[in-house]
């Protein structure tokens, strides 16, 4: 009698942990599938790492299709490159970080791609907001960043740092691509335009100098004609009286 009673004891604990575990783990279950970021190199100013980010699927009828990264304060969108993703899948920068997508994944895929980032801000932890879109339309949003040890339902990515090599420093910006020549305005004149100007205006001096000279010698030429002619003429007259 008392050991059927301490069997039909134990039997009821069993079920009672049994519907205990499977409470704990349908409500553990949407607030598991979350989105992950890892890092070859997780220092400080570390140069051209590669970020790695997992999204799990967390939909039962449709594949991820899109993922939208908003990028911590450092990083530029035009300092990432895409390394890795699906199939057909393409990244796209937006005014704060990028989108990547391509063809919806199987349903139950983990969407994963990676990038390669020029250079890691200085900074103790970097965190990633990230929006997953599915092929039905419906979007998870992991955009909350934690502070003061709270959690958070819905957590970004996030990457903690380690401190700078010895040595390391931010990277210089990128110069800017020298403006291309425009063309001269009207009223301008460029120096070859400038300078075949003074020729010609030397050249035209030189040729009106000439020009005066021929004529003088001209004339002179004629006066000494007109000279010796008079002259010969008042001969002969001379010559004839």
């Amino acid at each position: 009698m008392n050991t059927s009673h301490t069997a039909l004891h134990l039997r009821r604990l069993g079920l009672a942990a049994a519907a205990a575990v499977a409470v704990l783990v349908a409500a553990a279950g949407p607030a598991a599938a979350h989105a992950e970021v890892t890092a070859s190199d997780a220092r400080a100013l570390a140069e051209n790492v590669t970020l790695s980010f997992t999204s799990e699927a967390e939909s039962d009828g449709a594949g991820i299709k899109e993922l939208r990264i908003v990028l911590p304060k450092g990083i530029a969108p035009n300092a990432v490159a895409l390394k890795d993703a699906p199939k057909g899948w393409k990244l796209t920068a937006t005014a704060d970080g990028y989108t990547v997508r391509g063809k919806a994944l199987t349903v139950g895929t983990d969407a994963e791609h990676s990038i390669t980032v020029r250079q890691l801000p200085d900074a103790k932890s970097l965190a990633f907001k990230t929006l997953e879109t599915y092929s039905d339309g419906k979007m998870s949003r992991w955009i909350e960043v934690p502070g003061n040890g709270e959690k958070a339902e819905n957590p970004a990515p996030v990457l903690e740092l380690k401190a700078a090599a010895p040595g390391a420093e931010p990277i210089a910006p990128n110069p800017s691509p020298k403006p291309r020549t425009s063309t001269p305005s009207k009223g301008a004149s460029s120096p070859a335009a400038s300078t075949s100007g003074k020729q010609t205006k030397a050249e035209a001096e030189e040729d009106s100098g000439s020009s005066t000279g021929a004529l003088v010698i001209v004339i002179a030429v004629v006066v000494l004609l007109g000279g010796a002619g008079v002259f010969w003429w008042l001969r002969r007259s001379r010559t004839q009286a």
